[in-house]
């Protein structure tokens, strides 16, 4: 898969030191710092994925307000993936850059940076919440759904996360890579590369053979 087909009140029990940033958690909810990087040596462009909460922090409701929260000025574009055109659509937040689409719940975002930000992303899952993994369909529905990976999520790598979604169903996993600028996928089959950590903040692609309505197993 190339980047260029795909592109509380809190009571804290638990503090979990994270490589993208510190992760204060609970069952209630939780408080990450989810670093979103600048451009750099090529090929890294900027691009970043993220995965907001369930139940996010009052007044995020649409692209316009997630730009807002991050720091306008310091985000290119933001981009959500559209199954029904196998395309991405994307908001700028300037003249004629496009339409703030909503934010969903389960649903991962492409978040293009201009410089780098510590994004403090606030909120809580649900895990009375399914989400719907969908497969193949009409050209060119092709079975990709871009997955907010919950926070609170027992899956700690993509076998994990493959085989709580049911294997059988899935055809890969990938995650970007952005000293790459590209996907690495996970197929969990013979040669199908190596099954890479899951990390609270960021999206993952996940390609369905059948539809699921995936209820993430939660501790």
């Amino acid at each position: 898969m190339t980047k260029k087909t795909f592109l509380g009140a809190m009571a804290v029990v638990t503090a979990v030191a994270l490589t993208c940033g510190a992760l204060v958690a609970s069952n209630m909810g939780f408080k990450l710092n989810y670093p979103m990087s600048q451009p750099a040596a090529a090929p890294v462009d900027g691009t970043n994925t993220l995965a907001l909460p369930d139940n996010r922090q009052t007044g995020l409701a649409d692209a316009k307000n997630l730009m807002d929260d991050i720091g306008s000025a310091s985000v290119q574009n933001l981009a959500r993936y559209v199954k029904a055109t196998a395309a991405f659509q994307t908001y700028t937040g300037r003249k004629n850059g496009g339409l703030a689409f909503p934010l969903v719940a389960g649903e991962g975002y492409i978040v293009k940076m201009f410089t780098t930000v510590n994004y403090v992303v606030v909120g809580s899952d649900d895990p009375a919440l399914s989400y719907s993994l969908t497969q193949p369909g009409a050209a060119p529905v092709d079975g990709t759904n871009f997955f907010s990976y919950n926070y609170h999520q027992t899956a700690a790598d993509s076998k994990g996360l493959m085989d709580d979604i049911g294997s059988a169903s899935v055809q890969n996993l990938a995650r970007y890579v952005q000293s790459t600028a590209a996907f690495q996928t996970y197929t969990g089959r013979k040669n199908g590369g190596l099954a890479f950590p899951l990390v609270p903040g960021q999206a993952y692609v996940v390609k369905m053979f059948t539809t699921v309505n995936y209820a993430p197993s939660h501790y």
